[in-house]
């Protein structure tokens, strides 16, 4: 006689919770210490949300297939074959009829018993992304076969159901949760290796690690925190403080109002005069560190933060020409090889009538550029930001503010 095989009676749904929680946070706490402050958080924060979330299957119930097949059925137990000793089996000839069901999602799901359930548990059996249901008789009737075929997926789909809100809780947690253990053990690992490099000693190289990290952040007077040229193994980059960022941001905000409310002064501006009124306005908040301004350009059109010979914050002021030359000053930033997590600006000035249009042709020309990795958020209806990898290194990331003015002709 064929055993049962029940669905959603492995394991209960409070034990698969605690096992992800669990399993992602040992997994961070493990994993190698130089990988992980070389590569950026969010990147680490959603590979553990992709690798330990729960995907609910979904039933294709429209691409069904059905077969059947001769099979020998057990009748020793037939309550109306009386002359037959039910401590033996006897078998006779019956058929199976088998529905494969499609579906798409993670099939371990369908061993899991969810927060809410009945005594009664559906039969059925996982082959790779088939759901296999099976009933055999020696005198099966379609009416009475098709009513069970429609009784059991029913009773599967209120099973899903139920996971799906189950899994839903687990899955929008698990970013932030992977994101706050990743941002604790930095922090640890930062602070044991500034613990020792202060102690005065020679610090023990470990053969086959990397010798770059991301940098602690600097602070306002902008003077970035730098350890002395050696060849240790940690080798923090100096970085901008979020703080400072937005901070440069508002006051390159604030300018380019003036701008706008003043046009008859700034009408006959090229790029080189609007991008020295920014320099004024920018060195009369910060303090330089020895040449007495800390924003200065190179070239054309920069304007540049450094520390040493890395540069920690860049902006580039740039009339609107299209698409083509938009994707232009995002390869010109990323043409600077030497950075980790440099915080950079377009500034946009439109002389042309319709800003809106301008405004809604960035974000596809952003995000057609190979290196674009993800949008951060609308800092306002004429403010983006995006996150961009290095060209040659994928955990290198630059983070991009466009900001878009009118400038009157």
């Amino acid at each position: 006689m064929r055993r049962p095989q029940y669905l959603f009676n492995k394991k209960d749904w409070f034990s698969v919770d605690r096992n992800q929680r669990a399993s992602l946070e040992k997994e961070i706490t493990e994993l190698n210490a130089d990988y992980l402050l070389n590569m950026p958080t969010e990147d680490l924060a959603q590979h553990f949300e992709s690798k330990y979330r729960i995907d609910v299957p979904v039933l294709l119930v429209s691409e069904i297939v059905t077969d059947q097949k001769e099979t020998q059925i057990d009748v020793s137990h037939d309550p109306y074959r009386i002359n037959l000793d039910p401590s033996r089996p006897h078998y006779i000839k019956g058929t199976m009829v088998e529905i494969s069901v499609p579906f798409s999602g993670d099939g371990d799901v369908f061993h899991i018993q969810p927060t809410a359930f009945t005594s009664h548990l559906p039969e059925g059996v996982v082959e790779n992304c088939l759901l296999v249901l099976r009933m055999e008789g020696t005198n099966l009737m379609v009416e009475k076969v098709r009513g069970e075929i429609d009784r059991t997926i029913a009773e599967i789909q209120n099973y899903l159901t139920t996971l799906r809100a189950n899994a839903g809780g687990l899955n929008t947690q698990l970013r932030s949760l992977a994101r706050t253990q990743i941002e604790r053990r930095r922090e640890k690992l930062l602070a044991d290796r500034s613990l020792v490099a202060s102690l005065g000693f020679k610090i023990k190289e470990r053969k086959g690690e990397s010798n770059t990290y991301t940098a602690p952040s600097v602070r306002r007077k902008i003077t970035p925190s730098s350890p002395p040229p050696s060849k240790k193994p940690f080798k923090p980059e100096p970085a901008l403080a979020a703080s400072d960022y937005e901070h440069i941001l508002n006051v390159i905000q604030n300018m380019a109002q003036v701008m706008e409310r003043s046009p008859s002064a700034f009408k006959t501006m090229n790029e080189e005069d609007l991008r020295f009124h920014f320099l004024v306005q920018l060195n009369g908040h910060y303090e330089g560190q020895a040449t007495g301004e800390t924003f200065n350009y190179q070239g054309k059109t920069d304007i540049l933060v450094r520390s040493g010979d890395k540069n920690i914050f860049i902006a580039e002021c740039k009339y609107w020409g299209g698409d083509k030359k938009l994707i232009e000053t995002i390869d010109q930033l990323l043409g600077y090889s030497s950075w980790r997590d440099t915080k950079v600006a377009i500034v946009i000035f439109n002389r042309n009538k319709e800003l809106s249009k301008v405004l809604d042709a960035i974000p596809d020309a952003v995000r057609s550029h190979p290196n674009y990795k993800r949008d951060v958020e609308r800092m306002s209806e004429t403010s983006f930001r995006y996150v961009f990898s290095h060209r040659d290194d994928q955990s290198r990331e630059m983070i991009v503010t466009i900001l878009a003015f009118d400038i009157p002709k």
